[in-house]
């Protein structure tokens, strides 16, 4: 990036000459080696060589430099010295002012804006920083105020994951040294910081503890995705490695991210220690570490510091755009002061993720309404809870639930919304119990756009939006969102076949196929993949290969309708029919819609009607692709079908 310090590697190095009183010598040798590992020559007073003329080469020294750092302090605003030289730096207009006591420099150089740089063993990562911006604006002949980045912390618990470091000759903290690995090129910038949160670990002995770590991490990518100049990695990608022996550079390449966040948690009686390191992805050195010991009671405001010193420690790239305070943070994010309710939808959540059958799903509700019991006016997990209901409602609730379950959904997210007005997940979650539980694309329109607008960095919503979208034909915008989703949740199956049914949805056959692939790559056994890439090749003619996916497909409507629609094709009416009796008796009135698709393919426009308004009357969810589901095509042109879809809030294709 060409305003970061010295973007050309191959230039010549800058010169800085440092002024400072003999009683600050110490100080003065803290941030010439700061600077000298960050590859700037530096000229003081112990360099010059014997011999010589002071004066001279005091002089000459001036003169040659890039910029003139003046070490201000209650010593050095009285020497003669010094002021003599900061003078010279003035007049020669390459002054950079540091104050390294909190003095304010004399008369005469109050109108240059002081660099704080406070006392420690070292240099001051964030006043090195500053230095170096300046010097390359003074350089150029450009004006760049300093900019900061956070200060070196407490180093991290290194029992998680030693191999992300391997490689690397030592842990780098966000000191002099990080800004040496910067200035070397080791942390190349990307367009948008890109960052990776892995799960932390759970350091408490108790495994059972682990959803509480995990939940954490999660709570952190939260909020480090609201930042809006940030690129951050969803759950399922970053997830990945939560087990993985691989290093750190070979994680973020997989993952196409700049930097890592790992952590460990412990937490003991009323007491929670979370360590956490920004990990630069192209080195595997640390770039930042800080340990956050706080009551149990006060792990909200640390999920939040977390997230804002990892902002600033990328402050070279982005500046800092969180919530400005607890109030602001849980307007957008639906969160919670009370413990106990968080730590019980934590437990939810582990669950739903795991998603592995009806019990899990069933418990998880339980759990969402437990926090709910315990905080009211816990937004996430009203939310949380339109979620479940909808999860429950398709994979397992029976025809006769289904409207009341995406009933009880809406209410759980309008009610989350009513909380939290800032919070993407509430609009996301009540536009798709709109559009799928009551079929009511009109309806779902306009929280679906706001879950957009507020949640442009989650993956989740951003997926969601953009089949919206492709149902809806919007197709620029599906694309857009659907790019957004992949880019932030590249390793996560359900996007890449997401992906390839909004290229279906626009009709594009053949790009639909490589998204689904990638995702049966990642997952072999799941479902709806191969069948979306038989419904693509049956589009195509390629009828052979069409009947392998379809026959590979491990789900019985797709399988079953996706046979019906190419024996047909194909002339083996008797494997045809055979397909749609065992659609019929398998499945009965949960595939209404599937049947629909067959009959219409077989010209049967009567029979096929009659399944649509049935499905319509069962709020059947696959209505939601009848807008642009070519399968339908030879319905197109009947007023009942017009009827339908305008019914359904869709506007005319």
């Amino acid at each position: 990036m060409s305003n970061e310090p010295d973007a050309n590697p191959t230039s010549a190095p800058h010169t800085v000459f440092i002024s400072y009183s003999r009683a600050d010598k110490a100080r003065a040798r803290q941030l010439a080696d700061a600077l000298g590992q960050a590859g700037l020559t530096v000229w003081w007073d112990t360099l010059i060589e014997g011999g010589a003329s002071f004066t001279k080469s005091i002089e000459a020294a001036l003169q040659a430099s890039d910029a003139v750092v003046v070490l201000w302090s209650a010593t050095s605003v009285a020497s003669d010295w010094v002021l003599d030289e900061a003078a010279h730096g003035r007049d020669l207009h390459k002054l950079v002012p540091i104050s390294i006591d909190g003095t304010l420099p004399p008369l005469g150089f109050r109108q240059y804006q002081a660099i704080a740089m406070p006392a420690g063993d070292r240099a001051d990562a964030a006043a090195v920083v500053a230095v170096i911006r300046a010097v390359q604006a003074l350089a150029s002949g450009a004006p760049a105020p300093p900019r900061t980045v956070a200060p070196a912390a407490v180093p991290l618990d290194r029992s998680r994951r030693r191999l992300l470091l391997a490689g690397a000759a030592g842990v780098l903290l966000g000191t002099g040294a990080g800004v040496q690995g910067w200035r070397r090129g080791w942390f190349t910038p990307v367009s948008g910081s890109s960052v990776a949160v892995l799960p932390f670990k759970n350091i408490s002995g108790d495994p059972r503890q682990a959803y509480f770590s995990d939940g954490l991490a999660e709570e952190v990518r939260a909020t480090l995705g609201r930042n809006l100049q940030l690129r951050v990695m969803a759950q399922a990608s970053s997830s990945q490695f939560q087990t993985s022996d691989e290093d750190a550079v070979s994680i973020a390449s997989k993952l196409g991210v700049a930097y890592l966040l790992d952590g460990s948690v412990r937490w003991a009686g009323d007491r929670v220690r979370v360590a956490a390191e920004l990990i630069d992805g192209q080195t595997g050195f640390g770039r930042w570490s800080q340990i956050f010991e706080r009551r149990i009671d006060d792990v909200f405001a640390v999920q939040a510091e977390i997230a804002s010193a990892v902002a600033t420690a990328l402050a070279l790239q982005v500046e800092p755009t969180l919530p400005g305070d607890a109030q602001a943070e849980r307007l957008a994010s639906g969160g919670t002061a009370n413990v106990q309710a968080f730590d019980v939808y934590l437990r939810g959540r582990a669950l739903y993720d795991l998603s592995v059958d009806e019990a899990s799903e069933r418990a998880a509700l339980a759990q969402f309404d437990g926090a709910i019991a315990l905080d009211p006016q816990y937004a996430a997990a009203h939310a949380a809870r339109a979620r479940s209901l909808i999860a429950i409602a398709n994979q397992y609730g029976a025809m006769d639930e289904h409207a009341g379950m995406y009933d009880q959904a809406i209410v759980a997210a309008q009610r989350a919304i009513e909380l939290a007005p800032e919070f993407a997940g509430a609009y996301s979650a009540l536009a798709f119990a709109l559009f799928q539980g009551r079929l009511d694309a009109r309806a779902a329109r306009v929280p679906f756009e706001r879950s957009s607008t507020l949640g442009s960095g989650d993956a989740t919503v951003q997926a969601r939006w953009a089949q919206y979208c492709a149902r809806t034909g919007r197709q620029r915008e599906a694309s857009e969102a659907m790019q957004r989703a992949l880019q932030r949740d590249p390793l996560n199956p359900l996007i890449h076949r997401a992906a390839g049914s909004v290229e279906y949805a626009a009709r594009r056959y053949a790009d639909s196929m490589p998204p689904v692939r990638r995702a049966l790559a990642m997952n072999p056994r799941m479902s709806r993949a191969h069948g979306a890439i038989g419904d693509a090749l049956i589009n195509l003619g390629r009828v052979e290969e069409a009947r392998a996916a379809y026959q590979a497909e491990p789900a019985p409507e797709f399988r079953l309708a996706g046979l019906a629609v190419l024996e047909h094709h194909a002339g083996n009416v008797a494997d045809a029919e055979a397909a749609m009796a065992a659609l019929v008796s398998d499945l009965g009135d949960r595939v209404l819609y599937q049947q629909a698709q067959v009959l219409a393919q077989w010209g049967q426009a009567e029979p096929a009607f009659e399944r649509l308004l049935k499905a319509r009357a069962a709020v059947d969810t696959g209505l939601i692709y009848a807008r642009n589901d070519p399968f339908l095509d030879p319905l197109r042109k009947d007023p009942r079908m017009v009827a339908l879809l305008v019914g359904m809030g869709f506007e005319p294709a």
